[in-house]
């Protein structure tokens, strides 16, 4: 099973010091990250020149690889024709980033909803533009993974279903995140029966639904040791799994989440995010033996 799971995580939760980041994975023992930020930037802002100049040398002296880009593609306003367009600009250097690290996923959204309106009324739009995205990444074989987020069109698992049937593509697949779907509302066993036959990229992060909180992996409702157990087991799951803890306020959460970080994580639940970077994957390591 090691050489089929790849534990990777988005290590700017450690820090906003990519050195940092780099320093307590490598003592977990960890050989993967998924690239969000690094030095207070988010990827989408680097040049292909900066990360060959800055990044990648330092990857490859810690021994470390990237298993995705964590973009903000995606994560614009459906009626911002301009964002969109900015963000049709980002994906293609993005994609050569990608080939920079030799890595394959591009983690993106599916646009924000405008508030008290139905989704299914921008139905259409959202497939019209992550068409166009897709459009992007296939010039490059590069797969965008798509997470379920919260307020944007795909959030639930019917409307996630709906956009990868209706887009059918090799480089289009579900990046399943377990507390985002919680967070929805949503049954995670059911959207992962719903969703399976897509999943390309799984993210390691729980919660309760009771305030909507953050917890440890394998501790709220997410029901990732069941899940997990299935997937590798019996379905056959190979690839990544990606920690995500928030469990503690992290510099650029801010620039992630449309409310509040502090509504986000309301009570840091480690020391700092090294801390609570470790819980979780000594947590996941603890559900994986037992698989």
């Amino acid at each position: 099973m090691k050489d089929k799971i790849m534990i990777s995580g988005f290590a700017d939760e450690i820090s906003s010091d990519f050195d940092a980041q780099l320093k307590t994975v490598t003592e977990l023992g960890m050989h993967y990250i998924s690239l969000r930020s690094a030095d207070g930037k988010g990827i989408a802002e680097y040049s292909v020149e900066e990360i060959r100049e800055k990044i990648l040398p330092r990857l490859q002296a810690a021994g470390v690889q990237v298993s995705s880009l964590g973009s903000p593609i995606g994560k614009v306003g459906i009626e911002d024709e301009e964002g969109f367009a900015a963000q049709l600009a980002q994906l293609d250097e993005l994609c050569r980033i990608c080939g920079v690290l030799d890595c394959r996923y591009i983690r993106m959204f599916s646009f924000f909803m405008p508030e008290g309106k139905d989704p299914a009324d921008y139905r259409e739009e959202v497939i019209d533009k992550l068409q166009k995205l897709i459009d992007v990444a296939k010039k490059y074989d590069v797969v965008l993974i798509h997470e379920n987020e919260k307020d944007i069109y795909g959030d639930v698992a019917d409307r996630c279903l709906d956009l990868m049937k209706s887009l059918e593509d090799p480089c289009f697949r579900s990046a399943f995140d377990f507390a985002n779907f919680v967070q929805c509302g949503e049954d995670t066993e059911r959207c992962w029966d719903l969703l399976k036959d897509y999943i390309a990229y799984i993210h390691i992060k729980d919660a309760v639904s009771t305030d909507k909180e953050n917890v440890v992996c394998g501790t709220g409702e997410g029901k990732i040791k069941e899940l997990l157990t299935r997937a590798i087991r019996d379905e056959g799951y190979e690839g990544f799994l990606t920690l995500e803890p928030h469990l503690v306020l992290f510099d650029s959460l801010a620039s992630l989440e449309t409310t509040a970080a502090e509504n986000i994580i309301k009570v840091n639940k480690a020391k700092d995010g090294a801390e609570g970077y470790a819980m979780q994957y000594h947590a996941l390591c603890g559900i994986l033996d037992t698989i």
